[in-house]
């Protein structure tokens, strides 16, 4: 699929790797939904980028308002045939700490996020993909989840966040099989430590010790970076069913 194709729906997408994701896309000619509860920021970058770009409030633990944003894709572009999911959260909380055991609420709020918000996503989004005139080898779709080097190599305190995560990249195979006779690709981008807004907020002599953690190169993830990754995804149709580690060979230890 080339990149002036594309239409897509972005969870995530008014800030960090999600918000790099259509920004790329739509400079190189695609259009976006952001699907996010950042209103103000949504509408900043719509601002910025034109009519290639709507916003949906939505939250990706309700299937509703999931199914309800990529409806509003269809009905403003047409059709839907990229979904891209950057929506999570990271909540740390060991299992056993000072406080007691992990609240079970803490861990499922996660999980619901992260995993669950993903597979809306997966779900109703090609629901609408099948539906598509498929392009080149009967491409009809691409399905982008992001992992994360924690469900790998989780540390104390990542429980949840990284059960989440790894349940993203286990589901991978499974739907690509059942895709593969829709023409629907998924892929899984599991990022190590990547300047986002959360990392972005701590301070500087903590985002310097973090830099030295990784191999090469000794810095943070760029979110044009993962940007960039999505778009070779989407235009390499041989791309399916694999887990691509973007970390600079990080391999996170226990704490």
């Amino acid at each position: 699929m080339q990149i002036k194709d594309v239409i897509a729906v972005v969870t995530g997408g008014a800030s960090g790797l999600g918000e790099a994701c259509v920004r790329s896309l739509v400079e190189k000619g695609g259009k976006a939904a952001i699907l996010d509860f950042a209103k103000e920021r949504a509408e900043q970058i719509i601002s910025e980028l034109g009519d290639s770009v709507i916003f949906c409030n939505t939250d990706v633990t309700d299937a509703k308002t999931v199914q309800a944003a990529v409806d509003r894709t269809v009905e403003v572009f047409g059709s839907l045939n990229v979904a891209i999911n950057c929506a999570g959260v990271s909540n740390a909380g060991k299992v056993l700490s000072k406080k007691g055991p992990l609240p079970i609420e803490q861990f499922n709020r996660v999980v619901q996020i992260n995993l669950i918000g993903t597979m809306n996503v997966v779900t109703l989004a090609a629901d609408k993909m099948v539906k598509n005139d498929p392009f080149e080898d009967g491409e009809k779709g691409v399905i982008i989840n992001t992992a994360s080097a924690a469900a790998f190599e989780g540390q104390v305190g990542q429980a949840a966040y990284s059960a989440s995560k790894a349940g993203v990249v286990g589901m991978a195979l499974p739907i690509a099989r059942e895709f593969a006779d829709y023409g629907i690709r998924i892929m899984t981008i599991a990022p190590g430590l990547f300047m986002t807004p959360m990392l972005a907020g701590l301070p500087e002599h903590i985002q310097e010790s973090l830099n030295k953690m990784v191999p090469f190169p000794k810095r943070l993830g760029k979110a044009s970076e993962y940007a960039d990754l999505v778009q070779h995804i989407i235009e390499n149709t041989m791309l399916n069913a694999e887990v691509i580690r973007l970390d600079g060979a990080i391999r996170m230890a226990a704490k």
